[in-house]
């Protein structure tokens, strides 16, 4: 039997969740017969089960007219998402995770507003007002401090970007699921940054929810990865390399022209090579002050951490890559950093005037705040003269005229295996076979 196009197609990823999975997806199919206004599917999609979980699935889509069983053979519930979501025929896509956390009386409020097009991305949300949640002190502590860099360093502004729950409508879905990369649990944080890059409009939703206590995900593994997903978008966008259409809202900016949000992640990626410049400053300020003057150790200092700045701002804070103008730029570089000695080097003049037995504690502390001032004058520079004539080199050109899923955007290869469907299912689409 072919069911008809749902309005919402809701994901259900799983892996080795034989356990859970039947009670949770029968609960759903329940409150979706009888409290659900719109039709619905059900997908569950296992990716890389070594357990009973892919069987379970399989039983469930012949015995539930509402489910369908998807199985992915890599691991990964971004790979997985991404994957069904760009072959679904539904105009509204969902997730939720499959302990059903998050209480299902909430999944109305979250696709309605897509159902009838107020809204183009739905999220829950634990951390805002409304939310009633029940889970432990370093869960919580680690999702709060997660979204605080979301918000410093990516510039976000949605409240919670790791509850699993969430819906987007297809179409715009189509636009940005190629130019995610992520397989695994940031993809839902990469999804949200380029959506509101591109002017979507986001609505959140107060979730009550639970935490599952026999949840295996690893929690440091995860956070490592999160913050390394982070420096991948955050870097790529700043460098152009992640170039994303304006959907809503104005036109898009021309491509001689900077994005809104570019100037945020180019001083984010300032600092951060700012602050570990510093740190290799005055590390060899101090070993090289025992055996020269401070003038002749403040000159050195300076002159081998330039040269790395300058290449490492060139490639991560302004996105130009190759050899072209490479020597330019050094050269450039370091008459900012000139003006960098300058400040420096009449600091510490100041300073031995002043008191000529000063402590070695005290000389770094001059310079670090002579360097501050500089830096600010050394970013000004490179984002107007140093750099300020070179545009960004895209590593990863948006895809044309192909289906989001045709290929492995991690690897820029083709999937060496498709989904496969058992149970209720549509016309099979191009990433699918039955």
């Amino acid at each position: 039997m072919v069911m008809r196009v749902p309005q919402v197609d809701i994901v259900v990823p799983v892996r080795n969740e034989e356990h859970d999975l039947a009670a949770s997806i029968r609960r759903l199919v329940g409150y979706l017969r009888e409290s659900f206004p719109f039709t619905a599917r059900v997908t569950i999609a296992d990716n890389g089960s070594t357990d009973a979980t892919p069987a379970i699935a399989d039983g469930l889509a012949r015995e539930l007219a509402e489910v369908r069983a998807v199985r992915i053979e890599q691991p990964g519930r971004g790979r997985a998402l991404r994957a069904i979501w760009s072959a679904s025929d539904a105009g509204v896509l969902a997730y939720m995770d499959v302990d059903l956390s998050t209480d299902l009386n909430a999944l109305l409020p979250l696709v309605a507003p897509l159902v009838s097009g107020h809204s183009d991305l739905a999220i829950g949300t634990r951390l805002a007002r409304g939310s009633r949640v029940i889970r432990g002190p370093k869960r919580e502590l680690i999702s709060r401090c997660y979204n605080v860099l979301l918000h410093a360093c990516m510039g976000a502004r949605f409240s919670d970007a790791q509850c699993g729950f969430k819906a987007i409508r297809r179409e715009q879905a189509r636009v940005l699921l190629p130019l995610t990369r992520d397989t695994g649990w940031f993809f839902d944080t990469e999804l949200l940054v380029l959506a509101e890059r591109a002017g979507l409009r986001i609505h959140e939703i107060p979730v009550d929810w639970i935490d599952d206590l026999d949840s295996r995900v690893d929690i440091v593994a995860t956070a490592l990865a999160d913050l390394r997903g982070m420096a991948r978008l955050g870097g790529g966008l700043a460098r152009g390399a992640i170039r994303v259409p304006r959907m809503r809202g104005s036109s898009p900016a021309g491509p001689d022209r900077r994005s809104p949000g570019e100037l945020p992640l180019q001083i984010a990626s300032f600092m951060v090579i700012g602050i570990a410049s510093t740190i290799a400053y005055v590390l060899l300020y101090l070993l090289l002050r025992g055996v020269m003057s401070a003038q002749g150790a403040n000159v050195l200092s300076l002159l081998a951490t330039a040269v790395a700045n300058t290449a490492a701002n060139r490639r991560l804070t302004f996105g130009i890559s190759g050899r072209l103008h490479a020597a330019t730029h050094q050269f450039k570089g370091l008459i900012a950093f000139g003006m960098g000695l300058a400040l420096t080097s009449g600091a510490l003049t100041a300073l031995h005037a002043g008191s000529s037995h000063a402590s070695r504690g005290l000389e770094v502390c001059v310079l670090v705040a002579a360097n501050l001032v500089a830096t600010v004058i050394r970013f000004v520079l490179y984002r107007t003269w140093v750099f300020g004539g070179s545009g960004p080199t895209c590593d990863y050109p948006l895809p044309q005229g192909r289906e989001p899923v045709e290929r492995d955007h991690l690897h820029g290869e083709a999937y060496d295996r498709q989904p496969t469907y058992a149970g209720s299912q549509p016309d099979p689409a191009p990433a699918a076979r039955t």
